[in-house]
C-alpha cells in the first residue's frame, strides 16, 4: 500500500513538523528551507490534507499520531526533534503519549490540551454546520483567514489557499469529529520531554488560557509568546520564529 505523502530534506538529526487543520507540508516552506540547513527535515502531509488529498482521512487524532510514527519507523527514524501546529499540536502530544521515548524535544505551537476549544472564535459543531452548509471552499477560507493578522492579505496566505484547494470536504469534517473527541489534559504530567510551547497573542483559535495549561502542566515546558500574530507565526514572523525554535533545539 502506497503511503501519503512525506518531503524529506537535508541531513543531520530529524526534526519531524506536523501541519494542523486545512494544512499541508508546503505550509511549512520557510522552516524546510531554513531548517534544512541543520537537520533531516521530515515533513509529513496528513491523510486526506494537502499533497496527501487522495488518501482516506482520518477521524482521531490518536489514528493520526500513529499514522505518522508508523511512517517514521518505516524511514528508519528511531529519534527524533517533533514540532506540531494547532491540531498537528494535538498529534505530536498524543505522539508523545504513545511513543514520548522517542522524542528527544518537543514544541507544541499554537494549540492547546483538548480539542473542542472553549473561547475557540466558534465551536466544533459550529464549524461542521457551516462545512455543511458552505462547502469546504467557503469554509477553509473563512477560516484560514482567521490564522494571519492581515487576514488574506498576508504574505503566505497563498500556502493556505493551496492547502484549502486539494481538501476534502469528508477530509475537513472527519478532522473536526478527530478535534472534538480529543482531550490530551490527563497526559500532560506525563510528557518528560524539554518542551517550547509557542503562542500569537492575536490567536483566535487558540486563546491564552490553552497554552498557560500546557506550559503549567509539562514539567519542563517554557512557553514564547509572539506579539502581534495571529495562529500562524510560522508564516508571520518566519525568520524570528526559525531563530527561537533553533536556539531551542540547539
Amino acid at each position: 500500500m502506497q503511503d501519503i505523502y512525506v518531503d524529506d530534506t537535508g541531513n543531520g538529526f530529524p526534526l519531524v513538523l506536523v501541519h494542523g487543520f486545512l494544512g499541508s507540508s508546503e505550509m511549512w516552506n520557510p522552516q524546510k528551507e531554513f531548517f534544512s540547513k541543520y537537520f533531516r527535515v521530515i515533513v509529513p502531509a496528513l491523510p486526506g490534507f494537502g499533497e496527501s488529498s487522495k488518501f482516506k482521512s482520518l477521524d482521531s487524532i490518536n489514528s493520526m499520531a500513529k499514522k505518522i510514527l508508523e511512517l517514521l519507523k518505516k524511514k528508519d527514524v528511531k529519534k527524533f526533534n517533533l514540532m506540531g501546529h494547532s491540531m498537528g499540536g494535538m498529534i505530536v502530544q498524543e505522539m508523545a503519549r504513545i511513543s514520548g521515548e522517542k522524542i528527544n524535544k518537543l514544541i507544541c505551537y499554537a494549540t492547546g490540551p483538548i480539542g473542542d476549544i472553549p473561547g475557540r472564535f466558534e465551536t466544533i459543531d459550529v464549524s461542521r454546520k457551516k462545512l455543511k452548509e458552505s462547502g469546504i471552499q467557503i469554509t477553509a477560507n473563512r477560516i484560514s483567514k482567521k490564522w494571519f493578522v492581515k487576514g488574506d492579505k498576508a504574505k503566505f496566505f497563498y500556502l493556505n489557499e493551496n492547502a484549502n484547494k486539494a481538501t476534502s470536504e469528508e477530509a475537513a469534517d472527519n478532522a473536526l469529529i478527530a478535534l472534538k473527541n480529543w482531550s490530551g489534559l490527563e497526559n500532560l504530567k506525563n510528557i518528560n520531554n524539554e518542551t517550547l510551547i509557542i503562542w500569537g497573542d492575536k490567536d483566535t483559535a487558540y486563546n491564552f488560557d490553552q497554552v498557560s495549561t500546557l506550559n503549567k502542566n509539562i514539567p519542563n515546558s517554557k512557553i514564547e509568546i509572539f506579539k502581534g500574530c495571529s495562529h500562524n507565526v510560522h508564516l508571520e514572523m518566519p525568520e524570528k520564529f526559525n531563530e527561537i525554535v533553533k536556539n531551542f533545539l540547539d
